[in-house]
């Protein structure tokens, strides 16, 4: 048994079953873990605490008790979700030292369901960007290339997992930040309907898109801490692939991608179509008419609300909390946001009332064409290199990086939907292409079920390259 290639439910039965010891599994996960150092994944961590409650679990292990769902499985925690016993920074200077009174809502209920807290992972500075390129806190690295990004913001949780550090991981995702890792990282990752899971204890951009997300090696995993999260008891449905119906929007979602991306998908596409799914192509412009005013705007508005408050709960001013921030394009939004360029209060009423139109436009396309979910690809490339946060080729041509990495990722988030990022493949450079599915609003159960079964006919991503045991 190889303790770094189980999955979070096969790591959780096998301590149960002590097919392998709490203590061996913790230390193997350490040791890997610091063999991986220079991806940067990590904040902080405690390794002598998790092997103190790792030994504990063992030496209890023989007691009477009911038993724990997650059995002592070590877990990360993006930095920008709050615990008691390690800092949460929000990758940025003036929250390094920073201790919560009390964990997030979310990461109580891991530990109430038996996970131990691996560490805090690194993250674009304060959660605003996609690159995971964090002046403060260093770069953090691909796995499968760590001359590339891996996504963000919630970077280093994808690369703890996609690098075998930890069977899963919590992200949090405003308008891409854990499929985009997810994705270009070769792993699982779901954001669910917005309000799906408690909010307490984020340090929140923007409460009316934020969410926390759970990332992992399979679908399985992902819907397990699901349950746990949502306190969702209920077992996936059974979902067969004949007679699925996904919406392929081939105009916004695929038009200008990177061919080699285009490739993975297509690829993926036509294997589900061979398994009896039926592929709808439609047009969403409503949804991109809709979509470009709102997301930026809400985000924008309400970060200007959320930061200071966050801040002033930690014994800081909004001022000391801008004089600590490191990286320049997240220095260039604030002071578009302390300039001319802020949102305005009108602006913002504005976008909530584009967002009610979104959702609704979203509702329609689903049930006039009775889809079972919205299939295209999570990112339209592949991870840039590190250092291009400003602008990436892509077609030959230098655009925006933030907006081209999360071009197809935010609409679902405005909306409040679910969306799942799936592995379908690696592109003939190796790298790894994601395969995003949308869900009507609260259709989370379904959608993971829908999820599960294609991820059964598209193709298993080996361990990366580099990632050695």
């Amino acid at each position: 048994m190889d303790p770094l290639e189980l999955t979070l439910t096969e790591a959780a039965t096998a301590l149960h079953a002590r097919q392998i010891g709490h203590l061996e599994y913790v230390q193997a996960s350490l040791a890997h873990t610091e063999r991986m150092a220079h991806l940067n994944a990590w904040i902080s961590r405690d390794p002598e605490r998790l092997m103190q409650q790792a030994k504990a679990l063992d030496q209890n292990s023989a007691a009477p008790g009911g038993h724990t769902p997650l059995a002592g499985v070590p877990l990360a925690i993006k930095d920008n979700i709050d615990t008691a016993d390690l800092p949460t920074s929000g990758g940025t200077r003036a929250l390094l030292a920073s201790r919560p009174r009390r964990n997030a809502a979310v990461v109580e209920r891991l530990l109430q369901s038996g996970g131990l807290i691996a560490g805090k992972t690194n993250l674009h500075e304060l959660a605003l960007g996609g690159t995971t390129h964090n002046a403060v806190t260093g770069a953090c690295r691909n796995p499968w290339n760590p001359l590339r990004i891996p996504g963000g913001s919630s970077g280093g949780s994808a690369v703890a997992v996609a690098a075998r550090m930890v069977p899963a991981a919590l992200g949090t995702d405003t308008g891409a930040s854990v499929r985009l890792p997810a994705a270009l990282c070769g792993v699982v990752g779901f954001r669910p309907s917005t309000g799906r899971y408690a909010s307490q204890g984020l340090l929140h951009l923007s409460p009316t898109k934020d969410t926390a997300g759970p990332m992992a090696r399979s679908v399985a995993d992902v819907a397990w801490l699901d349950a746990l999260l949502a306190q969702d008891p209920s077992d996936l449905p059974d979902v067969s692939l004949k007679g699925l119906r996904l919406g392929i929007p081939r105009g916004d979602f695929f038009e200008g991608a990177d061919p080699q991306v285009l490739a993975v998908i297509e690829q993926a596409l036509d294997t589900l179509v061979s398994e009896g799914v039926i592929c709808v192509s439609l047009d969403v412009p409503d949804l991109k008419l809709h979509n470009d005013a709102t997301g930026s705007t809400l985000v924008m508005f309400e970060m200007m609300q959320s930061l200071p408050a966050y801040a002033k709960a930690q014994g800081l001013s909004m001022d000391a909390l801008l004089a600590g921030v490191g990286s320049p394009d997240v220095v260039r939004i604030f002071s578009g946001q302390l300039g001319d360029a802020r949102v305005t209060a009108t602006a913002y009423a504005g976008a909530l009332s584009r967002r009610q139109k979104l959702q609704a436009a979203y509702a329609r396309h689903f049930a006039d064409h009775r889809l079972d979910a919205l299939a295209f690809p999570t990112c339209r490339m592949t991870a840039p290199p590190v250092g291009h946060d400003d602008k990436v080729q892509l077609g030959g041509q230098a655009v925006p990086t933030f907006k081209t990495l999360i071009r197809n990722t935010d609409p679902g988030s405005n909306a409040g939907l679910p969306g799942i990022s799936l592995p379908a493949g690696l592109t003939a450079e190796g790298l790894p292409v994601g395969l995003e599915l949308d869900g009507a609003l609260g259709s989370d159960r379904h959608l993971l079920a829908v999820a599960a079964a294609i991820e059964r006919v598209l193709p298993r991503l080996p361990r990366p390259p580099m990632v050695q045991a």
